[in-house]
């Protein structure tokens, strides 16, 4: 990843009922990790968290994004966005630039009736792990009685 970069994954959202919801994060290869996250459901604002994690998490993620396949694919024959919503990909890593924008995806059969199941299944696959593994950061962080001033070192 080049310095100061994000690995961005998002906004995953859509405009419903509850008004503009999307969740996003950002991955920065310093270690910045970032997440917004907008639910207008039972009145909620706009939630925005920030923590600091080590060059080991870091390498993880590039890792994960590596070994996934994500960088081979295209997404020209992925759904396109909808009213249901979007889900969008932007990965800076080393040389490599990409970013992709599907439909917001809520199954994984959607996936297999796509014209590109293979490069979607990877995309769906691989959001949902980096989703899962930033979340997980950010709800130990938050949970963790050594935290100071909202940064907090996680291994």
């Amino acid at each position: 990843m080049l310095l100061g970069n994000p690995i961005d994954l998002g906004p995953v959202g859509h405009r419903g009922r509850f008004g503009h919801e999307f969740l996003e994060f950002e991955v920065y290869n310093d270690g910045l990790c970032r997440y917004a996250n907008n639910s207008n459901y039972r009145n909620d604002n706009l939630i925005r968290k920030q923590l600091n994690v080590t060059p080991a998490v870091v390498k993880e993620i590039e890792r994960i994004i590596k070994d996934s396949g994500i960088l081979d694919q295209d997404d020209r024959d992925w759904p396109e966005r909808d009213n249901r919503g979007l889900q969008e990909l932007e990965i800076k890593l080393g040389n490599d630039h990409i970013s992709f924008e599907t439909s917001k995806l809520a199954s994984l059969a959607e996936v297999q009736q796509s014209r590109d199941p293979q490069g979607l299944r990877t995309f769906y696959y691989l959001v949902q792990d980096l989703k899962c593994m930033i979340l997980s950061l950010i709800s130990l962080h938050f949970k963790s009685d050594t935290n100071c001033n909202d940064v907090m070192y996680l291994a």
